[in-house]
C-alpha cells in the first residue's frame, strides 16, 4: 500500500487540551508521552498539569493530531508526505510515533492551515 491509500478518508483527529514539550527533570504519569533517552527526559503534556518548577526548557502552544489509523511498520512515506505537506506552508511539525499510529504535534497558530493541509491530501479531520 501507498501512503495516499491511507489518507484517502483516513480520519485524523486534533486534541481539545493545549501541550508543551518539557525538557524535564522527572516524568509525569498524567503526560502524554514521556521519552527517555540517554541525555534528556522530554515530557509531553497538558500545559496547565505541568509545574514550571520541573522544567529545564520548555515549548508551549502546541495541538496533537492523531492519524486515527493502524499504520503498518512496512509503509514508506507516509510522515514523508505529511511533512511536505505541511513545509509547504511553513508549519513546523514535532513527530511522535507510536507502536501503530502517528501523532503529530503543530503550533496552536498553525492548527487551522495544517488541518485544511491535510484534508487537501483526503483525510477527515475532526476535533475531540
Amino acid at each position: 500500500m501507498k501512503p495516499e491509500d491511507y489518507f484517502r478518508n483516513g480520519k485524523v483527529y486534533v486534541w481539545k487540551e493545549t501541550f508543551a514539550v518539557v525538557k524535564s527533570k522527572k516524568t509525569y504519569l498524567n503526560a502524554f508521552a514521556n521519552i527517555i533517552d540517554k541525555n534528556e527526559t522530554t515530557v509531553i503534556i497538558d500545559q496547565s498539569k505541568f509545574n514550571e518548577k520541573d522544567a529545564i526548557e520548555i515549548e508551549r502552544d502546541w495541538k496533537i493530531l492523531t492519524f486515527d489509523m493502524v499504520l503498518p511498520f512496512g509503509l514508506v512515506g507516509f510522515m514523508a508526505k505529511v511533512s511536505q505537506a505541511l513545509a509547504d506552508e511553513k508549519i513546523s511539525i514535532f513527530a511522535i510515533s507510536a507502536y501503530s499510529t502517528d501523532h503529530i504535534l503543530v503550533k496552536e497558530k498553525d492548527v487551522t492551515k495544517a488541518i485544511k493541509k491535510l484534508e487537501n491530501l483526503g483525510c477527515i479531520v475532526e476535533k475531540k
